[in-house]
């Protein structure tokens, strides 16, 4: 499976998903899902800024994103496939065959949020959202940098 890791972090890119995890998986391609972003060249530019050149960045909404999975998936490079929403990557893999791991990274806080872990915050209705996605066969579990140790759903509530 070229697309090493589906990654749900707030902050989007930034040092801790470059040099913690696409660096450490070999990862050539970072495909940034978010419909903002992929609409705004100005935020495009900002977050290109943060990956070194070797690596290359796409910027896609979530309907590009639901045309393209496949390809990734069957592709040749190793693709790290981010997120900032919990709603974004629950409507990228919505329905997808053999569906992935995803890895809950930063989340950080907001009103109406409970902490899960330090680096996790979530409401309630998050929570459920990725009970659902976790039931769809999607396996969610929270690692802030590789080695952590991944924390298993249930244990965030």
């Amino acid at each position: 499976m070229p697309i090493r890791l589906f990654r749900i972090d707030d902050r989007l890119i930034h040092g801790q998903v470059v040099l913690g995890w696409a660096r450490a998986l070999g990862i050539v391609d970072i495909v940034l899902v978010d419909d903002g972003v992929a609409a705004s060249p100005w935020e495009q530019d900002l977050y290109r800024m943060a990956v070194p050149p070797e690596m290359q960045v796409e910027f896609v909404n979530t309907e590009q994103a639901r045309r393209k999975l496949p390809e990734w998936r069957d592709g040749t490079m190793d693709v790290l496939l981010l997120t900032g929403e919990i709603e974004t990557m629950v409507r990228v893999l919505a329905g997808v065959p053999d569906p992935p791991s995803v890895n809950l990274g930063g989340i950080h806080h907001r009103a109406g949020r409970t902490e899960r872990l330090p680096y996790v915050y979530l409401t309630d209705e998050e929570l459920a959202e990725l009970r659902r996605l976790e039931a769809s066969g999607v396996r969610v579990s929270a690692e802030d940098v590789p080695g952590a140790g991944a924390v298993g759903l249930k244990a965030l509530g």
